[in-house]
């Protein structure tokens, strides 16, 4: 049984990063939220350091983009498609299927993160 973790981001950040643009998306009363997915497994420093940088864009502007991060471990599909490539990033469009979003490098920082973010779902 697949095990899914669904983190819906509120509280703001203490020092947030300068200098961000606002992500605009529709406004939570008039559109089901935005679903980013985070394919990760325990011990993956990688995928920790991803999870703490999506964290910090989320937060501070992006109240309707969920993530939802999934352990590969918990599933076999997952963990055959993606354990030699994580952390991976999908997005889920409308109708409901998964877009793998290019790779980020983990040297990125908050700011190309989140500008990538961005990008994903325009």
């Amino acid at each position: 049984m697949a095990v899914v973790r669904i983190l819906t981001i509120t509280q703001p950040l203490r020092t947030p990063p300068r200098n961000l643009p606002k992500l605009r998306f529709c406004s939570a009363a008039t559109a089901a939220p935005r679903q980013l997915i985070l394919y990760s497994k325990p011990g993956c420093c990688l995928c920790d350091g991803l999870k703490e940088k999506l964290h910090a864009p989320l937060m501070i502007s992006s109240p309707n983009i969920q993530l939802q991060i999934r352990d590969i471990s918990t599933n076999p599909e997952w963990e055959t498609r993606f354990q030699y490539e994580i952390p991976v990033l999908a997005r889920v469009s409308e109708d409901g299927t998964e877009e793998i979003l290019p790779r980020l490098s983990p040297r990125l920082g908050v700011e190309l993160i989140h500008k990538k973010i961005a990008e994903a779902f325009r």
